[in-house]
């Protein structure tokens, strides 16, 4: 038979137990519900026509590198007659060196077009 201090670390060792699995499956709930993907949050989606650095590089897989290729990219960009931005959709943005479509792909859901 336990004594009196052995059945309350016993109670306690099982109510920290139950306390863990409930902090574990709340945040797996938040990073499997797609509110977390790639590990950022925004506010609203961005315009790659238009958006500063500072913002492009918080899109998963955009360094600070991509990000300057991207602003680079547009920068140097000449549209003809009646066209927009630089990128019109996400498949725009692999005309950047080093984006391919794998990377379009992830990022398009951070991105707005206008």
């Amino acid at each position: 038979m336990q004594g009196g201090g052995e059945r309350i670390q016993s109670f306690a060792f099982v109510i920290s137990i139950c306390v863990c699995a409930v902090l574990c499956a709340v945040f797996l709930g938040d990073f499997s519900s797609g509110s977390f993907a790639g590990g950022i949050e925004l506010e609203s989606r961005i315009n790659p026509n238009d958006a500063p650095i500072s913002s492009l590089v918080r899109l998963p897989g955009i360094g600070a590198a991509k990000a300057a290729a991207i602003v680079a990219y547009r920068d140097g960009y000449r549209p003809e007659q009646g066209e927009g931005g630089a990128f019109s959709d996400c498949d725009d943005l692999q005309k950047v060196k080093g984006i391919g479509p794998k990377t379009a792909e992830n990022i398009c859901a951070w991105l707005k077009f206008e």
